[in-house]
């Protein structure tokens, strides 16, 4: 094979395997430096080479670890000649060559073509090595998205998980981060949260998530340009997953309603995020320094009338007697959300109930 047809060779897998050519010509290196060492090597040899993609130029180098004779007198180490070398055989080729470190020895032979055994020996490494970069390379680069977004089409539906092809790999929503209820089906295309990429030696193992708070935060950020820029903050975010969520903005810029920004004209945006989750009720509210008032925001849509600050990190949250079911919420679900999302305690109570233990306390 010439020199073209190598470099041709390296970069047609580069870009199938969507792989580094620098990470190609290394697997190629391998290959070689096995090939040699099956035509010319014995076993035990630690063998490298290098190949010039300019000139076509092959070096083979033969490497040892560099022993002191105490270390093996003493048992420390089990000299092997095909391995080691003694310190002082190596000072004679490198006078600064230290205990334990690695002596390069360039080997003259360099066969013009490789045996058929030792041409098949390099072709197995350099496929071995190719999957093995590419496994790597597919883990660098998921394991920078966790925490991110991904779109990805439903491949298989499970009892307990669903697979998910995510283009070059696959990724698995678990049955503990899928929304409840939802439904799932062979072709659909989603957008879930990588939650966690782990490193096996099938390749990465990406696990992701649609019922993860953070998911929803980043749905927001996907929609509007203002949290992109970050204009715009979300400061906190509650979640139950499939039915409702509460998210705290804040603006960073005097003159842009964090609100209106999320929300979107006529809705757009918030409706985006909510087609998204399959219809899961989301209720946008602006964060405040005062806790008073961030109480009161968190409690909506229900209107507060005031906020009493207790000891113990918890609030009293005092509203219209026709308000009193709204700022609970459905088996309590308004209230145990701003709680959640103010992390302060709150107890609510309408101005009546206050007003009728106030006399009681009075008589």
């Amino acid at each position: 094979m010439d020199l073209k047809e190598i470099k041709k060779l390296i970069s047609q897998i580069a870009k199938e395997r969507q792989i580094p050519e620098e990470k190609v010509l290394d697997t190629f290196e391998a290959a070689l430096a096995a090939a040699w060492k099956k035509e010319l090597g014995k076993k035990g040899q630690k063998i490298e080479a290098e190949f010039d993609l300019k000139t076509g130029k092959m070096k083979f180098q033969r490497i040892f670890l560099v022993v002191s004779k105490e270390d093996v007198e003493k048992g420390n180490i089990k000299f092997n000649p095909e391995k080691h070398i003694f310190l002082e055989e190596a000072k004679k080729i490198d006078p600064k060559i230290e205990v334990g470190k690695e002596l390069k020895i360039e080997l003259k032979e360099i066969p013009k073509e490789f045996g058929r055994i030792a041409s098949q020996t390099a072709k197995q490494v350099l496929i071995q090595r190719i999957r093995e970069v590419e496994k790597e390379t597919l883990y660098e680069e998921f394991k920078k998205k966790e925490g991110e977004i991904v779109s990805g089409i439903v491949q298989k539906v499970e009892p307990k998980q669903v697979i998910f092809d995510l283009g070059r790999t696959i990724g698995t929503l678990p049955k503990s981060e899928q929304i409840p209820n939802e439904f799932y089906r062979a072709g659909q295309r989603l957008k879930a949260y990588v939650l966690k990429v782990e490193k096996t030696s099938k390749g990465p193992e990406i696990i992701l998530s649609r019922s993860y708070p953070k998911f929803v935060s980043k749905l927001f950020e996907l929609e509007v340009p203002e949290i992109q820029s970050k204009q715009v903050e979300i400061k906190s975010i509650a979640r139950e997953p499939g039915s409702r969520t509460k998210i705290a903005v804040f603006s960073k810029v005097e003159g842009i309603d964090p609100i209106g920004a999320c929300v979107g004209q006529r809705g757009v945006r918030v409706q985006a995020v909510i087609s998204e989750l399959g219809g899961e009720k989301i209720d946008i509210i602006e964060y405040s320094e005062d806790s008073e008032k961030y109480i009161a925001n968190a409690l909506s849509p229900a209107k507060v009338l005031e906020v009493k600050i207790l000891p113990k990190n918890k609030a009293l949250a005092i509203v219209p007697d026709d308000q009193l079911s709204l700022a609970i919420g459905r088996d309590g679900q308004n209230v145990r959300l701003a709680a959640k999302l103010t992390n302060w305690k709150i107890d609510v109570k309408s101005k009546s109930q206050v007003e009728k233990e106030g006399l009681e306390q009075e008589t």
